[in-house]
């Protein structure tokens, strides 16, 4: 999860991350379109591995086109905290797409490896590649526009394998061209399993952010941080305790105990508890804050200690 505050309204949000589903669908059946025929043109094994690389991008994308429809759904009587961890699901099914992108580029290069040939039309492998590249970062910088104004694990994950899918480009240019004008033959298949295993840490990465916020990992401890100097802000709270944070997709919920003089009367003790509650929110938009109020002093059972 992105550690930046998501900073519009949830109507606002949902605009932008069905616009960015919608346009990451659309630059992957476009690669893909384009990359097929390049492919069947040169007979490179790199080139076949963006073109794998695309189609997993694609059937990546429309998991998330999916995941995002459902996670921005509101709560309803069977999911009062809402959908939101649909998006980390949708990060998972995204890593395991691209580990197997991954496996099946390592099989064919190795293949290669033994039985390596000539590539052919290198000039169309080279325009393919140039135009991947342009509309690739076109797409990853309106994702992370995106991602930094909604905070969505699901357009995060997708961002970061088009990322990826840059430098992947940029490797077949390399190996297409150290292939046919300095005639190294095996650079073709070489660079293959090279990005296979990149295409790997990249889906690691992508499960494992996923899988902490399917957990309900805490928030950073930087923003931990922050919400005990609001919470400590006002003059009558003389401290905290019992911190829970956790993300589900573009919502927070947060929960704490503040601990308050034991004569104050359950409505001031109220009012304290709402002005907090309001700070908080102000710097955590999309926030379920829940507090409770305990006499300072009064010994509990805590389940740990801040």
């Amino acid at each position: 999860m992105t550690s930046s505050t998501p900073r519009l309204d949830k109507a606002a949000a949902a605009r932008l991350m069905t616009w960015a589903t919608y346009a990451a669908v659309s630059v992957a059946v476009l690669l893909v379109s384009v990359k097929f025929v390049a492919w069947l043109m040169t007979d490179s094994v790199s080139l076949l591995s963006t073109l794998v690389d695309s189609l997993l991008d694609f059937g990546a994308s429309m998991i998330n086109l999916l995941a995002v429809r459902h996670a921005l759904q509101p709560a309803d009587t069977e999911h009062r905290f809402g959908h939101g961890k649909a998006e980390s699901l949708a990060g998972l099914a995204q890593a395991a797409f691209i580990s197997g992108s991954a496996v099946f580029l390592l099989l064919q290069a190795s293949e290669r490896l033994y039985n390596p040939s000539a590539i052919s039309n290198t000039g169309i492998g080279y325009a393919v590649m140039v135009f991947s590249i342009v509309a690739t970062l076109a797409l990853v910088l309106f994702q992370k526009s995106v991602v930094k104004r909604t905070g969505s694990v699901a357009i995060s994950a997708d961002s970061a394998h088009y990322t990826m899918d840059v430098l992947v480009n940029i490797s077949v240019i390399i190996s297409l061209f150290m292939s046919t004008q300095l005639g190294w033959s095996y650079a073709d298949p070489l660079f293959a399993i090279a990005i296979s295993f990149y295409i790997l840490y990249g889906a690691y990465g992508i499960g494992i952010e996923a899988y902490h916020i399917l957990m309900d990992r805490e928030l950073s401890d930087k923003e931990r941080a922050k919400i005990g100097e609001l919470a400590k802000s006002h003059p009558q709270v003389i401290s905290f305790h019992d911190l829970r944070t956790r993300y589900s997709g573009q919502d927070v919920f947060i929960q704490l105990h503040l601990e308050m003089d034991g004569d104050l009367s359950l409505r001031e003790a109220h009012e304290i508890a709402e002005a907090i509650m309001k700070k908080i929110e102000n710097d955590f938009p999309n926030a379920e804050v829940l507090i409770h109020q305990d006499p300072a002093g009064v010994d509990e059972q805590r389940a740990f200690e801040d």
